[in-house]
């Protein structure tokens, strides 16, 4: 009997000592809940809000419920439609050359040569250098009279123009921008991955007959394939709700070639004052977004 009471007493005191553990977890977790929901999630429920209704920044206190319409006017609106295709081919191809290159890099940065560790760090200005600063060197090269890139065309006697100016090349350049910003810091990422690769699991593979090719197939490229898919969904969202890059260097134009749904959002709230359609687009990025993650946190679960 006596060592029953001792169980239920021991278990009540366990239990005890749980809840007060819980409870200071909680409290500890307050503060930045708190900073959460104020920078985050009330934002993001204003921003839902605000899609329904015909709301202008010059009358801010002024809404007008619509209901679906602002969803109903951004299915045609041709503008937006040209902003969405933009950002869909951005996202997919300035992530895929970023990866690509980013691997490439990771191959390069992780052999054990003389003054590689200075290259490393080299390799990661581009990626710490102010996206203004990026933008500014950029626009420099492709000027039509004293640009690097226009003089060296001169001196082969091919055509020369200012490349941000012209709808057959901007949007490369906006793609090249991204790539040449980004693109170091996944190879530092995979880099690390491919460093924390058992040696042992080369050395297997070459005692079965394994050459370099079959080594990075079905080694190297296994082994980094959780830090592949985090880096991939983080740039995912990072290129398609970019601004700055395409603000910065284009506006947008020409001729809408480079809008995007980021730049096309700023412009219906602070040019056109729509607050309300520009909540609704938002409302539609958010809801691609998440619709990405959740998708690529399965796959990864499946693996």
């Amino acid at each position: 009997m006596s060592t029953q009471t001792d169980g239920v007493a021991r278990y009540g005191r366990e239990f005890t000592a749980l809840l007060s553990e819980t409870w200071l977890g909680y409290a500890f977790m307050l503060p930045a809940t708190l900073l959460l929901g104020v920078i985050v999630i009330y934002p993001t429920l204003r921003g839902v809000h605000m899609s329904f209704f015909e709301l202008s920044l010059l009358q801010p206190s002024q809404e007008t419920f619509v209901g679906l319409e602002n969803f109903a006017r951004m299915a045609s609106d041709p503008q937006f439609w040209n902003a969405f295709w933009n950002s869909i081919l951005l996202t997919g191809v300035a992530v895929a050359l970023q990866y690509l290159v980013g691997l490439g890099m990771a191959l390069a940065l992780k052999e054990k040569l003389p003054g590689i560790t200075l290259f490393r760090s080299a390799t990661m200005v581009t990626w710490v250098l102010p996206v203004v600063v990026m933008v500014i060197i950029f626009r420099f090269l492709v000027q039509p009279e004293y640009g690097f890139i226009n003089i060296v065309l001169g001196w082969a006697g091919l055509p020369t123009s200012y490349w941000f100016g012209n709808p057959a090349t901007a949007f490369p350049l906006v793609v090249t921008m991204h790539v040449w910003r980004n693109a170091p810091f996944f190879a530092i990422a995979l880099m690390a991955g491919m460093q924390s690769i058992p040696e042992s699991l080369y050395e297997a593979a070459e005692m079965d007959g394994a050459g370099p090719l079959q080594q990075f197939r079905y080694v190297t490229l296994p082994q980094i394939s959780h830090v592949s898919m985090i880096m991939i969904v983080l740039h995912v969202i990072y290129t398609f709700n970019n601004f700055d890059i395409v603000y910065l260097s284009t506006g947008g134009g020409p001729l809408g070639s480079t809008e995007v749904l980021a730049t096309y959002v700023y412009k219906q709230a602070f040019v056109s004052h729509a607050l309300g359609y520009a909540a609704s687009i938002g409302v539609v990025m958010l809801v691609l977004l998440m619709l990405f993650t959740v998708v690529y946190v399965k796959l990864e679960d499946t693996e």
